[in-house]
């Protein structure tokens, strides 16, 4: 079992929404067969099965063993990963795209970069998974507090530099047989919960991902 599947099929990413079928999906962390997921979830076998069916065709569950039982045979299946990550390759020409709107200072903008990020990263692990090979990533995660928006400023403006330079020392057109690499850097603030009063968020992250 992966760790994280990324759906990039539109159907896949359909059939993973349902709310039967994602509930199905995480009951199948632990192996089980129509029968046993009817008891878990509360649910008709006849449905357990169809969903399973329809799981199967897509590619989130797999058949992990078969048994025979008298004169029953037994399909007990198990999800193909932990959780599933759906690309915006799913939407296709409706994904989000950084160049339809460059403004660095536009949160639209960080999502579709973003976006680029899970869409690419995901096709490098779905082609490393089938060739059965390891992709070079690198991620950094962090949280800022700034005491004002000056304060923000500058270390945006620091922190755009220091990448600028970086990139600028090792980046090598020419490199015979090199590799190009994506460094995209994030800053935003983070959401109040739900619950809490209405107010601007005030804690802030950092966020860098490079992939190969």
């Amino acid at each position: 079992m992966l760790d994280v599947a990324v759906i990039e099929e539109p159907a896949a990413a359909e059939a993973s929404l349902d709310p039967i079928r994602s509930r199905i999906l995480a009951a199948l962390a632990e192996p089980g067969s129509a029968a046993m997921l009817a008891v878990r979830l509360g649910l008709p076998r006849q449905k357990v099965n169809y969903h399973l069916k329809e799981l199967e065709r897509h590619g989130l569950v797999e058949l992990e063993v078969e048994r025979r039982k008298g004169n029953v045979t037994e399909r007990v299946y198990r999800a193909t990963a932990g959780s599933y990550v759906i690309s915006p390759s799913a939407l296709g020409a409706i994904s989000p795209d950084p160049a339809r709107s460059p403004d660095q200072l536009s949160g639209y903008w960080l999502l579709a970069l973003g976006s680029r990020l899970l869409q690419e990263v995901g096709a490098l692990l779905t082609g490393a998974q089938r060739a059965k090979q390891r992709v070079a990533t690198f991620g950094i995660d962090a949280q800022v507090r700034f005491a004002s928006a000056a304060d923000r400023a500058a270390f945006t403006e620091e922190l755009a530099q220091a990448v600028t330079t970086l990139v600028g020392r090792y980046h090598d057109e020419s490199a015979a047989g090199g590799r190009t690499h994506r460094v995209v850097v994030g800053l935003h603030q983070i959401p109040t919960t739900p619950t809490a009063p209405r107010q601007l968020p005030e804690i802030s992250e950092t966020e860098a991902g490079q992939e190969n």
